[in-house]
């Protein structure tokens, strides 16, 4: 095959006041013609920056390339200058960015954002531009392509956004396209899609792809060869096959081990230690015919939860799942009184907290926590980790002096693996895993019994959240706690949760024990669910991503019911 890109010895630094940090060391490889090579590592290993360096998309006032080369057709690019590489970026190597949202222009017409790109490379004429974008759009998947032309970036979802962003990057036909973390901020069935996607693009156009990502069972089905990163540093290089069916480095073993399958048998759950004043007669969670009723205005709503029903036993977790705007994390807001709910009751030890009033709510908060998705967005960056899990027990009363706080603020660092030293420092001193921890701590300083876990994983990489995952099911057996467990990672759900709820639409579609949910799904949302999961099977996702691109069926649950198929397994049918 013919090279088309070679990285030799690549040193990149960053400069911070008087400190110089070197962020890549040495990093070589190559990608040939119409080859996707994968770039796997978790945060801060490098492969951004280093996928960065090639575009010189890097800072310039706080980055710099120390040494090295980069040549691409043969040329060393590493030394253009600006208005050289703007001559390259788009029309010979294009890039699609992790958050489509924050790489679109949000004033700006979707068309037009692509006709730009075609009128700027191509040469093209407003109407040429036109033409060729709506054909664009159209082979990215986007139906009503015309009309799409005309809207914004917020009038389109999340997956089509990214639909977007493909076009964009592939409006020139570059000959080199940089995918860093394309699919990270998606559900799993729009994953699938977009990896269809790049699949069928790369075969039309015969581009050549860099996969950078956390997930290698993502990579397992779309690269040829994989390069592993860790702490700036290549540790293993290798053939996809390789690299899955014989891992030499043990960070690379590590990577493969903490990834979750849904084949793995679920460990048999040890009974918790569940706090006395619990009555296992009855559930500790109840919801009798939750309903959330938002109006869109002219007369117009949208029912986020549909009259939903289901229990939470003492010291079980149940999962709840489903894709974006499920209604999923509606309901979990719901169940802590977030919002007030249009409809239902909601029972917590028998008792109807959706009529307590301001004061009894605030007692009842000490038994029941949330821990949130985004560790970062929800710790007060201005505060100390002391004054962040420190403040429930200031609100609630629970330590008499200073020294009792700070006591008690130790004793939760290390309880979720954290050191004590930790309490002076502020968030962003800390790791996302970490920032987490931090989360986990703060929601346990009060004792509580029952935790919303609102997807707590989904910014975290594959070998954290096995360790979030873990340190949750041991502070359940120690403290006895139940978890209503918020997720779109199915396969990470299995592993934690005692039952598993599937959501859709606002309502609860199929409702089982973990296991026989995953053997034996009923519903045919549930069946795309559990499909679209990557699997590290090179072989096996390869087979998966030759299925031409399609749109995930929509289900109409008007005049349908529940049906219990077989003890405890429930499912909505029409």
């Amino acid at each position: 095959m013919e090279k088309l890109l070679s990285v030799e010895n690549l040193h990149v630094s960053f400069l911070s006041n008087q400190d110089v940090f070197e962020a890549v060391s040495g990093v070589s490889f190559d990608v040939e013609k119409g080859e996707t090579l994968g770039i796997v590592g978790e945060s801060g290993s490098g492969k951004s920056v280093t996928a960065r360096s090639i575009m010189q998309l890097l800072p310039p006032d706080s980055s710099l390339m120390t040494d090295g080369k980069i040549e691409f057709l043969g040329e060393e690019i590493s030394s253009y200058t600006e208005s050289q590489m703007e001559a390259i970026r788009g029309q010979k190597i294009s890039m699609i960015f992790q958050d489509p949202m924050t790489s679109l222009n949000p004033t700006i017409k979707v068309g037009k954002q692509i006709d730009e790109i075609l009128i700027k490379h191509q040469k093209f004429s407003s109407k040429q531009a036109k033409k060729e974008t709506i054909e664009m759009l159209e082979h990215v998947g986007i139906k009503n392509a015309e009309e799409r032309y005309s809207q914004y970036p917020h009038e389109f979802s999340g997956g089509m956004r990214q639909r977007v962003m493909i076009a964009m990057a592939l409006a020139c036909e570059p000959k080199l396209l940089i995918a860093d973390e394309p699919t990270t901020a998606l559900d799993v069935t729009i994953q699938a899609q977009i990896l269809r996607l790049m699949k069928k693009m790369q075969k039309q156009f015969g581009t050549s792809i860099i996969l950078i990502t956390h997930d290698l069972g993502v990579v397992a089905g779309m690269c040829d060869r994989v390069v592993v990163m860790k702490e700036g540093e290549i540790v293993e290089s290798n053939t996809t096959e390789n690299i899955f069916s014989a891992p030499q480095h043990p960070y690379t073993q590590k990577l493969l081990k903490a990834l979750p399958r849904l084949d793995d048998k679920k460990v048999p759950k040890i009974p918790s230690n569940l706090p006395e004043d619990i009555d296992l007669n009855q559930p500790l969670i109840e919801v009798q015919n939750l309903q959330q009723v938002f109006p869109l205005g002219a007369g117009q709503t949208l029912k986020a939860v549909d009259s939903i029903n289901f229990t939470i036993e003492p010291g079980e977790t149940l999962g709840l799942v489903g894709e974006s705007g499920s209604g999923k994390s509606t309901t979990g807001r719901l169940l802590l009184q977030l919002q007030n709910a249009t409809e239902g009751e909601i029972l917590y030890k028998g008792m109807a907290i959706n009529r307590l009033n301001k004061k009894q709510m605030k007692q009842l908060r000490k038994e029941i926590q949330i821990i949130f998705q985004d560790p970062f967005a929800s710790l007060n960056p201005r505060m100390k980790v002391l004054d962040i899990i420190g403040q429930s027990l200031d609100i609630h009363k629970l330590c008499k002096t200073k020294a009792e706080r700070l006591l008690r603020v130790k004793e939760l660092l290390e309880l979720v693996g954290l050191e004590k030293e930790h309490a002076t420092r502020y968030p962003h001193e800390f790791s996302g895993g970490q920032r987490q921890r931090i989360g986990i701590a703060r929601a346990l300083a009060v004792n509580p019994k029952f935790i919303v876990c609102d997807e707590p994983l989904s910014a975290l990489d594959v070998s954290i959240q096995a360790q979030i995952v873990d340190l949750l099911k041991d502070l359940q057996k120690k403290f006895g706690l139940t978890y209503l467990f918020i997720a779109h990672d199915l396969s990470m759900v299995k592993h934690i949760s005692d039952r598993i709820a599937v959501m859709n639409s606002g309502k609860i579609i199929e409702l089982a024990d973990s296991e026989e949910l995953y053997n034996n799904p009923i519903h045919p949302y549930t069946k795309s669910l559990l499909s679209a999961v990557p699997v590290p099977e090179p072989e096996t996702e390869s087979k998966k991503l030759l299925i031409e691109v399609e749109e995930q069926p929509s289900f109409d649950f008007k005049g349908s019911m529940f049906q219990e198929v077989k003890e405890g397994h429930w499912v909505l049918v029409d």
